[in-house]
């Protein structure tokens, strides 16, 4: 792929915009040497303005999503977009969160541009364990872990019963739940099921990916080893 387009699918401006920040010298090897739109240089070895060029295509990050933001692009409000360098968002491929999290939940949340890897984890297919921590406006009746794990619960409004869930008591109004499927409003319609309301809502892993140190409202993008932990059976977060 030529540099002009290269750059420009990564967000960085138009054509016309690459074509000349190549003409006022801006685009360099790491030597500072200036390079040019014919050039032949791997992604690692552009510079623009000093700056290592933004990942590649094929680009998955782990957002640490902090609560009041919402998972669109044209919400009038708060956006997770807001929360990445403002090019992302005119990177083609599209940079696409992995499923959606409300604007009152905070925690993991994955973005990518790869179409197949969103694919797979969204799949019902896949069956990857999504875990949640959730605090109750009331205390724990004591049989919503049978219940949620019965396979037989069904929600208002839905035709198929839910998948059996595992439910841990972390204290009298707070429980760990452990799902390995992604329905509308999923967490809060179970605990809506049993007579409770979820009044803090945080997803702390997918698979066997956690947020381990990453700060509320950052992000870093994902190497291979995170990737073969996505796909660990233990959920990262027990």
């Amino acid at each position: 792929m030529k540099l002009v387009k290269l750059i420009a699918n990564l967000g960085y401006g138009s054509r016309k915009d690459v074509a000349l920040m190549f003409r006022e010298g801006r685009i360099t090897d790491p030597q500072g040497e200036v390079l040019y739109a014919d050039d032949r240089v791997e992604h690692a070895s552009i510079r623009i303005d000093g700056e290592p060029l933004d990942p590649p295509p094929g680009l998955a990050l782990m957002l640490h999503k902090p609560v009041g933001y919402t998972c669109s692009t044209k919400d009038p409000g708060r956006i997770v977009y807001d929360l990445l360098p403002p090019r992302f968002r005119a990177r083609s491929p599209l940079l696409s969160t992995v499923g959606r999290l409300d604007r009152d939940t905070s925690g993991l949340l994955l973005m990518t541009d790869d179409g197949a890897l969103l694919h797979r984890i969204v799949s019902p297919k896949s069956h990857l364990p999504k875990v949640y921590e959730a605090e109750l406006a009331e205390d724990l009746r004591g049989d919503e872990a049978a219940t949620f794990a019965s396979g037989t619960l069904m929600l208002e409004s839905e035709t198929t019963p839910l998948r059996p869930a595992t439910l841990q008591v972390l204290a009298p109004n707070r429980a760990r739940l452990i799902l390995t499927e992604g329905r509308y409003h999923q967490v809060r319609r179970m605990f809506a099921a049993t007579g409770n309301r979820v009044e803090k809502l945080h997803r702390a892993a997918i698979g066997g990916l956690g947020l381990d140190e990453l700060a509320e409202g950052h992000w870093r993008a994902l190497n291979a080893a995170d990737l073969t932990r996505l796909w660990m059976a233990e959920p990262a977060a027990l």
